[in-house]
């Protein structure tokens, strides 16, 4: 298979139904910006190569990797056949990040103040995915408001997904032994 086709040089793709765009249809921008999400998890867990974190977190990681490249190709256009809700999240997906956001809260210390986005590496790029995933959150509102589909369970994932990258960073940080910044205001003493 050849990496180029050219067809893309007059700035046209097929989206997975086989329908021809522009490369700016907001379809492209969605799985695009899934794309970058996946990417960005994928260079977090690079810098997992010579840390101790637990395997468990690492593993469920590369499963939301894993899931997010099929999330892609259903905002692509691709529709799951062996689905009878006509989209690749289930329910109990989103009851999955869920629980694993409470096993790694367990451990967590709470936090009374707004945190910065920072720490180790890891942590550094799970806060870019997550801000990642909030922007494609608001991009696929945008679509449906303007009348294009997307079933409510992958909305929804993809909310509890930018929840559990807060809390992943964050377990990153902790796991590593970095403190996370506390947010100081300029214009409040605390």
């Amino acid at each position: 298979m050849k990496i180029y086709t050219k067809f893309g040089d007059g700035g046209q793709t097929y989206l997975a139904s086989g329908i021809k765009v522009s490369k700016t249809d907001r379809r492209v921008d969605l799985y695009g910006s899934c794309d970058e999400l996946n990417s960005t998890i994928g260079l977090a867990l690079s810098f997992t190569k010579d840390l101790n974190v637990d395997p468990t977190f690492l593993n469920y990681l590369k499963s939301i990797q894993s899931f997010l490249f099929e999330i892609g190709s259903e905002l692509a256009g691709y529709v799951p056949k062996e689905s009878k809700e006509g989209t690749v999240v289930l329910r109990s997906d989103v009851e999955s990040l869920e629980k694993e956001i409470d096993r790694l809260m367990e451990v967590l210390p709470e936090i009374k103040y707004f945190i910065l986005p920072g720490g180790s590496s890891l942590a550094s790029s799970l806060h870019i995915a997550r801000t990642i995933c909030r922007r494609l959150e608001r991009d696929l509102l945008v679509y449906i408001e303007s009348g294009g589909e997307i079933h409510t369970d992958l909305r929804i994932y993809l909310n509890r997904l930018s929840d559990y990258l807060f809390v992943a960073a964050r377990f990153a940080n902790f796991s590593t032994g970095n403190e996370e910044t506390i947010w100081k205001s300029r214009t409040k003493s605390t």
